[in-house]
């Protein structure tokens, strides 16, 4: 699930949010925004039982991907777009 807010400066802060046992075991949002480097936007436990991370883009279009332990690749449904290179945001 994606939540948006606008910012500032023209940015728009993403959060990404999935619930904190599926899937198991750390969980991290990879995508063009970061180099798709794992760890760099890892998402963290709540106490309402969900995990979230939030990232700060520019206007544009962004694609990500979920990357869980294991190697376990896996997409957003609340994306703009699921294509085969994963999902695609677009910030205005």
């Amino acid at each position: 699930m994606l939540s948006r807010t606008r910012l500032f400066g023209g940015k728009t802060r993403v959060t990404f949010r999935l619930p904190a046992a599926e899937p198991a075991g750390i969980v991290s949002v990879v995508g063009d925004f970061n180099g798709w480097q794992p760890g760099a936007a890892e998402l963290v436990r709540r106490r309402d039982g969900t995990r979230t991370v939030s990232v700060s883009f520019p206007p544009g279009e962004h694609r990500f991907r979920y990357l869980a332990s294991g190697g376990v690749w896996f997409d957003d449904a609340g994306a703009d777009r699921i294509d085969p290179q994963g999902g695609l945001i677009r910030v205005e």
